[in-house]
């Protein structure tokens, strides 16, 4: 199970297809994709979340994914670097692509070399030395420009390997302001209200690039936390990081996707993650019903929202959290309703079992 989230078992905090085709190079359509297209049908394309163990053998490797492949997933997002699982996973006809965390970044050695590039919350304290909620909780500040240099350069150094397809962005994002609702017990927390110690940043820069902005001094607002240019400043802090790693990606000829919070309306209320207007070649929003103490249909309302307010610019895969499903039927009822509302397409993230695939099978192709 992924070190990124083995939180999500624990209930800790939580933290691409027609579209990519348009640019050349970024996407390989099989011969069978490739007749969709042109015959103008859905491509339907799964995915899985997951962290390559080391030490496994290329046999059973080309075991497991070949398996995959014949279960309907064409790619795998990975959250480690292995060059045997990602050529191994190419050498089956999946894509490979780097899962990387952005915003959150808690390396020893940065903290200790550049403290001050960390977000500051509205009590005035810095994550270097108070993270919210958990330890790991170390989040970046996007209005620093050496927290561009320093994602640009981690998102060129992976998409520079000849076996890395793209690149998958996580914890691309503020701090979780509002956590889910299935979570506040664990913190002993109720946040009908935007609490201070979860709303970031408020740094100098930030308020300074705000000023010069829209003429308003952060500090003399009366409810910061109820400002929308203060919130919509954070939106396009966000959004700027993540279109200039796009342009990386571009560069290269290469994918780039993230996962993102379950509905637009969600992502930016929670975490100030305004994901429609991201140039990406694919999104994966984490629809995981159980954190938001929801029936299996919301994936489908879910879905819903997001495939309306992206209008096309590039294709939605429903993220679903496996322990969040009963039993078969719940899963296949959560895919089957996320296909039907217009996802590109289910990423997975839990045990991948030989019941899941067989389920996740049924929908190799959906008219």
């Amino acid at each position: 199970m992924s070190n990124r989230r083995n939180f999500l078992k624990k209930s800790i905090v939580a933290g691409t297809g027609i579209a990519a085709a348009n640019f050349s190079g970024l996407s390989t359509l099989t011969a069978t994709e490739l007749k969709s297209t042109i015959a103008n049908t859905p491509v339907i394309k799964h995915w899985v979340w997951i962290n390559p163990k080391h030490g496994e053998s290329e046999k059973e490797l080309k075991q497991r994914y070949s398996r995959y492949y014949s279960a309907g997933i064409r790619g795998i997002f990975f959250e480690g670097d292995s060059e045997v699982h990602f050529r191994t996973a190419k050498a089956c006809n999946l894509e490979a692509h780097r899962w990387i965390w952005t915003m959150n970044r808690g390396e020893k050695s940065l903290r200790e070399a550049n403290p001050e590039i960390f977000a500051i919350n509205r009590k005035g304290e810095s994550c270097v030395d108070k993270p919210p909620y958990v330890d790991y909780y170390r989040w970046l500040c996007p209005s620093k420009p050496e927290t561009l240099a320093y994602l640009k350069k981690d998102v060129e150094h992976n998409l520079n390997k000849d076996y890395v397809d793209g690149i998958h962005l996580d914890y691309v994002r503020f701090c979780d302001i509002i956590l889910p609702v299935n979570l506040w017990k664990n913190y002993k927390i109720v946040q009908t209200s935007e609490l201070p110690e979860y709303d970031y940043c408020y740094c100098s820069d930030c308020k300074r690039k705000f000023k010069e902005q829209y003429g308003q001094d952060v500090d003399q607002l009366e409810y910061p936390e109820a400002s929308l240019s203060w919130r919509l400043f954070r939106y396009n802090a966000i959004t700027g990081i993540v279109n200039q790693l796009a342009a990386v990606a571009a560069s290269k000829k290469k994918s780039i996707t993230a996962a993102v919070f379950p509905t637009p309306e969600v992502a930016k209320r929670n975490v100030r993650q305004d994901w429609v207007n991201w140039n990406l070649t694919g999104i994966c929003p984490m629809i995981y019903h159980g954190f938001y103490k929801e029936p299996v249909s919301w994936i489908g309302d879910a879905v819903n929202e997001g495939v309306k307010a992206l209008n096309g610019r590039f294709p939605l895969y429903a993220g679903v959290f496996l322990p969040d499903f009963k039993n078969k039927e719940e899963l296949e009822a959560g895919i089957k309703v996320a296909l039907d509302k217009g996802a590109g397409g289910i990423s997975l993230f839990g045990d991948v079992t030989e019941d899941v695939l067989k389920s996740l099978e049924k929908f190799k192709k959906h008219t």
